[in-house]
């Protein structure tokens, strides 16, 4: 009698059961896209003067919210991985030209050179020079996004190839790309001057290309001579105070620090050539124990110690990242600078972004935007799943941009109007 009782409610423990198991799942999916993450304005650290209001008057990006797609677009996380395997939906193919320069140490730097497709909003001449992300070119899709749709807006766009990043180039010298190294960068930006005298310059760096650019720009003050603005994204401004975080499995930096690094070691190995060739030819080329060293490396910190300090003789891994680093080269940036971060990139440490909120409370030219997501320069926009083929970050940097030009020609404008006015007292 009482087993007969008892028989019926084994279903209902089941269905507990499974009810249970499927709270679990739906609970790990809302924590791990961050589904309760609301949306919000980008938040922004400025000094209170004439251009930061005239940049908030116009760039709506500025004070509007940014909305990620709904479904996954919280998670900074599968924003990254997006950018990192697929780039941009629908990217575009933009018609270069690719230019070649020697260098004074023989290796041979490219960059790809487009030319406008519309006029510009101020009908000035504009260009973008342009540093891609670690081991990253002009074909990749995010910069190919981007470059089309600068030239719509009526910008010339120079691109820089990082020495030894793309496949079909190459190395002409035992060298590669470095962190901080500006010397192909810096001959891009001549080129671009001499050949194009009258034109002004926008100075665009991306993640490690971000620190590129500001190391270039606070070198010397002749390297800020026709710049109109400078904007780096994703950047982390100090790769000293950066290795520790990068060693921290928190965020899953460890995983990411292990991926970038086993893709350095194929780049590097598709030149193993050149540079560890014969040292009694070549004496700057690597050692057969750096290669090994190498072959068992499982982290950027690992391969920068063996590997890629030695490109410049630097004697030890902290005089290499406090010497490439551009934290100390920031303060001497006075054309306006945008610094733009993503307060959920698993790259960039909470930390390091102390660096630009102090820059920007301090220095007028300053303004530093942190939305709430975008991940690793992701950025993706849309309704529920599907992305659009532009992102954030591709609008916010040619909104402000055009913003700053407008402001130069204002400010063009009116001196002309104060001249004129006093050549006929």
């Amino acid at each position: 009698m009482n087993t007969m009782l008892e028989t019926p409610e084994l279903p209902a423990v089941f269905d507990g059961v499974k009810l249970a198991a499927v709270a679990a799942v739906l609970y790990v999916i809302v924590r791990c896209l961050n589904l309760k993450s609301p949306t919000a304005p980008p938040d922004l650290i400025y000094q209170d003067t004439a251009l930061s209001r005239f940049l908030l008057k116009s760039c709506p990006l500025l004070t509007k919210e940014y909305i990620p797609p709904m479904i996954w677009g919280k998670s900074g996380h599968i924003q990254t991985a997006l950018y990192g395997k697929m780039g941009r939906v629908r990217s575009p193919h933009p018609y270069g030209l690719r230019k070649y320069l020697t260098m004074s140490d023989g290796a041979t730097a490219t960059f790809d050179l487009f030319e406008p497709l519309a006029d510009h909003c101020i009908r000035e001449d504009v260009t973008m020079v342009i540093c891609p992300g670690i081991a990253n070119h002009s074909e990749k899709q995010y910069i190919r996004t981007f470059v089309d749709y600068a030239q719509k807006n009526g910008y010339r766009c120079a691109v820089l190839n990082h020495l030894g990043a793309l496949p079909n180039i190459e190395l002409t010298s035992p060298r590669m790309f470095t962190y901080g190294c500006t010397w192909e960068f810096g001959a891009m930006v001549n080129y671009i001057k001499k050949t194009y005298p009258q034109t002004q310059l926008v100075v665009v760096g991306f993640s490690l290309g971000g620190n590129i650019v500001c190391k270039y720009l606070g070198e010397t003050q002749a390297n800020q001579e026709r710049v109109l603005c400078c904007v780096s994204v994703c950047q982390g401004y100090s790769a000293l105070r950066a290795q520790e975080t990068f060693m921290q499995w928190d965020n899953c930096r460890r995983f990411y620090n292990f991926l970038m690094a086993d893709n350095m070691k194929k780049i590097i190995l598709s030149h193993r050539q050149v540079l560890f060739g014969d040292s009694i030819k070549q004496p700057q080329t690597l050692a057969d124990a750096d290669l090994s060293r190498l072959y068992t490396a499982t982290s950027l910190m690992q391969i920068d110690d063996t590997i890629m300090r030695k490109f410049h003789g630097y004697s030890s891994l902290k005089e290499y990242y406090e010497e490439e680093s551009c934290l100390h080269y920031l303060q001497r940036i006075y054309v306006p600078l945008m610094l733009v971060n993503a307060a959920d990139d698993p790259l960039v440490h909470d930390s390091l972004l102390s660096i630009p909120r102090a820059l920007s409370e301090k220095r007028e030219n300053v303004m530093f935007v942190l939305p709430l997501h975008g991940g690793h320069l992701g950025f993706f926009e849309g309704a529920v799943l599907f992305p659009e083929p532009l992102t954030w970050m591709d609008k916010l940097v040619v909104q402000y941009t055009n913003a700053i030009c407008q402001w130069e020609k204002n400010k063009s404008q009116c001196s002309d109007t104060e001249q004129a006015a006093s050549s006929q007292e």
